[in-house]
């Protein structure tokens, strides 16, 4: 009896260091840190991996000591059935529970890419082939034509229709899903703005705001010119006086554009050139940003008509001919506008 009384106490010893050494290691999970530094390699999860494997690899890469006590630790807490895919970064400090939280609730790694005002829709096409995160899913020879087809937006011309903002993604999105994206928040701030426009403006619905913004955007990068810009561009329309814009011009060249544009080019009629045709041109020239659609739809009040770059980056506004072309002599930068 004495024996089977030692083995009981003994038993009972080592079941209760079994149980210290699993709180201590749970606790471990939970509050000692994986990570001192940060850690280059993103923690990649594919989509259906088991979690066992997940397991596996965070302990064959050292971030936690062992797989199978981090497996019933996620399936204590109702995490192992809870894993996204995607990348997720290990940042100092981050604990093995940490990790599994921000793996369950999806937090993965986004992806910059910034979309520039006054980029021509190619421009953001040659962006998406060359973003390493984004998965290409369309030939780099896709046409406008199939480029807009693929994102549902077939017979839409594709300039000026992307809104120009940095935008945040995951690794994987597609060049058509960015796209839609970036479509679908160039429509709802055109609709938005639109709603909100000054009465009486001499366009005839949205797409002609588009436009407009687009000129607006090529012509300045100064921040309180737009409306100025704007005001020009609604009374010439208003007096049937023709645009006399540049950008549209260069637009119209094309590849033959080399910089320079000159005399026999503002002569030479192309559906964008403003100087041989009234009115807007048939569509967008580059990407417009939601403060140049703001201004193509509210206008400064004014009586300028003219316009001509000072050299700065800043314009100088006219309301006669006579003191435009002075502008232009002191200024000696021909067209302006």
């Amino acid at each position: 009896m004495r024996w089977l009384g030692i083995g009981l106490l003994l038993l009972t010893l080592a079941a209760g260091a079994g149980a210290a050494w699993l709180w201590q290691q749970w606790q471990a999970l939970e509050s000692a840190p994986i990570a001192s530094a940060p850690v280059a390699e993103p923690v990649r999860i594919a989509e259906g991996v088991s979690f066992g494997a997940i397991a596996r690899d965070l302990e064959g890469r050292g971030l936690v000591d062992d797989a199978r006590l981090l497996s019933l630790y996620a399936r204590v807490e109702g995490l192992a059935g809870r894993m996204q895919a995607g990348e997720y970064r290990v940042t100092p400090g981050m604990t093995a529970a940490g990790l599994l939280r921000k793996i369950a609730a999806g937090r993965v790694i986004e992806y910059p890419l910034t979309v520039v005002e006054g980029w021509r829709f190619r421009e953001l096409w040659q962006a998406l082939r060359a973003h390493p995160a984004i998965e290409r899913t369309l030939p780099e020879d896709a046409s406008d034509a199939e480029i807009m087809a693929a994102i549902g937006r077939e017979g839409v011309h594709p300039e000026g229709r992307f809104l120009p903002e940095t935008y945040r993604f995951p690794r994987g999105t597609t060049d058509v899903d960015f796209l839609r994206r970036a479509n679908r928040a160039l429509e709802e701030t055109l609709e938005a703005a639109w709603a909100e426009r000054q009465p009486d403006l001499p366009l005839e619905g949205p797409e002609d705001a588009l436009i407009l913004a687009s000129i607006i955007e090529k012509e300045t990068g100064v921040a309180q010119e737009r409306r100025r810009i704007a005001g020009v561009f609604v009374r010439r329309l208003e007096r049937g006086m023709r645009l006399q814009t540049d950008p549209t011009v260069i637009y119209g060249m094309g590849d033959a554009y080399d910089g320079n544009i000159r005399r026999q080019d503002l002569r030479r009629d192309t559906p964008y050139n403003t100087y041989t045709r009234a009115g807007l041109p048939p569509t967008p020239i580059a990407l417009a940003g939601e403060a140049a659609i703001r201004a193509a739809v509210d206008p400064a009040d004014g009586d300028s008509l003219y316009f001509v770059s000072r050299g700065d980056g800043s314009h100088k506004f006219s309301a006669t001919l006579e003191e435009h072309n002075r502008a232009v002599q002191r200024y000696q930068l021909g067209g302006g506008g």
